[in-house]
């Protein structure tokens, strides 16, 4: 059986729950999975046990306390064993996937949807229309989150490698990437506001909502471009982060293209807008044709009673 590596999904110093997908990924490969967790503390690396998982490699280094492409693609590429790699499909994954994949000379597949033996199935044009690649050899792969299901939890088998000072880090002080609230790219139930709000001040209106579902709260472009209150990691859409929730509530978005490129494949779209000819109406399972104003105070309430 071929080996395959799975760089694990890390969000706040702790494993990201995504990673269990990736494993189950691996495995659909035919593979022999090992996790790699890049950190600055090797204990998070004890959280990363997967059943079907024999290994879990914690790469230890000043470089992993933010991110910077070019010092973690040369961190992990020094020290990890040869073999297919798996990663989860949100931008800072694929840009380190790619990177290492170039260093490699390994083709890449993004956003991968299915996968039966080495035939992987991903979205093209804008997710109108599938693609099925048939992989030889050793290859990189990132996986979209909620495909796959999670691998059961296993007593992690962990080596610990230091890269401490042994690679240079490109950028020391970035800005704090992460928020206290649920990434978009990892979420079962997003709500996403668009420039159909009327100001970055009521998308507390719909975090409010995310409270009350445990949902996190996302953003068209429109908005993220016309307020600088609302920043690029909500931004869901083809210039932005590709999800696949199990209900995906839009508020105030139209509907453009590069939006639904980026949540179309949600199990479930609910969709409120006043415009009756919206074309996010042609997409949606539920439409509320109405203002958000009047809409959401209602939505809280039900909800709200619903989950009390």
């Amino acid at each position: 059986m071929s080996e395959s590596m799975i760089i694990a999904e890390t969000s706040k110093g702790i494993v990201s729950p995504v990673t269990a997908e990736l494993v189950s990924a691996a495995i659909a490969l035919g593979t022999n999975p090992t996790v790699i967790v890049p950190c600055t503390d090797s204990s998070i690396a004890d959280s990363a046990g997967y059943d079907g998982v024999a290994k879990t490699i914690a790469i230890k280094g000043d470089c992993f306390t933010n991110y910077d492409a070019s010092s973690w693609a040369s961190a992990i590429d020094a020290v990890m064993p040869s073999g297919s790699i798996v990663v989860a499909a949100t931008p800072q994954s694929k840009d380190l996937a790619a990177r290492i994949a170039a260093k490699r000379g390994l083709a890449v597949v993004q956003d991968v949807v299915k996968i039966d033996g080495k035939n992987l199935t991903s979205p093209v044009f804008s997710g109108k229309a599938m693609q099925t690649v048939s992989a030889t050899g050793d290859f990189v792969i990132s996986v979209r989150a909620n495909i796959f299901q999670s691998a059961s939890e296993g007593t992690a088998n962990v080596s610990v490698i230091d890269q401490s000072g042994d690679v240079a880090t490109a950028v020391q002080e970035i800005m704090e990437r992460a928020s206290a609230r649920l990434d978009v790219s990892e979420a079962n139930v997003i709500i996403s506001g668009g420039r159909g709000m009327g100001s970055p001040d009521n998308f507390s209106h719909l975090e409010r909502i995310a409270d009350v579902l445990g949902a996190a709260v996302g953003a068209s472009r429109a908005a993220v471009d016309t307020w600088d209150e609302i920043p690029h990691n909500m931004q869901v859409g083809q210039t932005g982060k590709t999800v696949n929730p199990n209900l995906y509530i839009a508020v105030g978005i139209s509907g453009a293209i590069q939006h639904l490129a980026g949540m179309r494949s949600s199990k479930y779209i609910v969709a409120i807008n006043k415009d009756a000819d919206a074309p996010i109406f042609s997409h949606a399972d539920y439409g509320i044709v109405s203002t958000w104003e009047e809409t959401l105070p209602i939505l809280e309430a039900a909800l709200s009673s619903m989950m009390s």
